[in-house]
């Protein structure tokens, strides 16, 4: 009489992401000691998460508004920029710790079995929470200056967030299976890191990209569908819009898109495919993690 194993799992094999919600004790560990031990042994601790944002916008300002007069046409222009910044800060930021969270937690992933996404996961929300401070001060900043708020906008903020941690989640998940058999992923994943400043509308306003490329649409389009460039222009729309007056009639409008409603569309669509495909990815390279740690 054959003996009934239904009951029983295979080992070392889930559901993927699904596993994390029936694990969120082991989650909340990680995140906590993800965010005890970020600035351990640090004079300054948390301030940095003030500091580097603080000199990040300093240099991007001074050269960008300053040297080249970027800012000109561009009302609240240390706004407008700022608030492109943090966006593409909390990607490049929760993208990195999520490729390096296997590698970097070689010593649990060798020694017991637990849900792997959990530490992308965990390393995208460590991101989260490191990208608070900023967003605290890009808030201040456009109260002192008058801003309006509106719901549009605050969701447009949310939005954009989700936005940006999705596809930060998807390709990290991407990279992070990649990144245990293969380290030249890292490589790669400093490429797109610091493209994605100059992809998006974050130093420069969309209608200059508009304005090369008027003889390549297409091109424009592709420009407009990449889910950062989507979500930039929701930050924008929440935080700068908020804090100058609405354009004159026939007025060029640096805070919205053309066509950014399929923009948004397709953007959402490429940030579920990259999930499929960076969970796909993750859970072929998953089977030997242990062996190649």
């Amino acid at each position: 009489m054959p003996i009934d194993l239904s009951g029983f799992d295979v080992p070392g094999r889930g559901r993927g992401i699904l596993d994390v919600f029936r694990r969120q004790y082991l989650l909340r560990l990680l995140v906590r000691k993800g965010t005890a031990t970020r600035y351990r042994n640090s004079v300054l601790g948390w301030v940095w998460s003030y500091v580097k944002p603080a000199a990040q916008f300093i240099i991007y300002y001074f050269v960008m508004g300053v040297i080249m007069q970027m800012d000109r046409g561009i009302e609240n222009f240390p706004i407008y920029l700022f608030s492109g910044v943090v966006a593409v800060n909390l990607f490049n930021e929760a993208f990195g710790n999520a490729t390096t969270s296997i590698v970097e937690n070689r010593a649990l992933v060798k020694k017991i079995y637990l849900p792997r996404e959990l530490f992308p996961i965990a390393a995208i929300i460590i991101a989260f929470i490191h990208f608070l401070p900023q967003l605290a001060i890009l808030l201040l900043v456009c109260i002192l200056v008058g801003w309006t708020p509106t719901l549009i906008g605050l969701g447009g903020i949310v939005l954009g967030i989700v936005v940006v941690l999705a596809f930060a989640l998807g390709l990290g998940l991407l990279f992070a299976g990649l990144n245990v058999r293969y380290r030249d992923a890292q490589n790669f994943v400093e490429l797109i890191r610091m493209f994605s400043t100059w992809t998006s509308p974050v130093l420069y306003p969309w209608l200059l990209v508009q304005n090369a490329l008027h003889n390549h649409e297409w091109i424009f389009n592709v420009y407009t569908w990449n889910p950062l460039t989507v979500a930039v222009e929701l930050f924008h729309q929440g935080f700068w819009a908020g804090t100058v007056p609405p354009p004159s009639a026939g007025a060029d409008d640096p805070s919205i898109l053309p066509n950014f409603e399929i923009a948004l569309t397709v953007s959402a669509f490429i940030c579920v495919a990259v999930l499929v495909i960076g969970q796909t990815v993750f859970r072929h390279y998953e089977r030997t993690f242990a062996q190649d740690l």
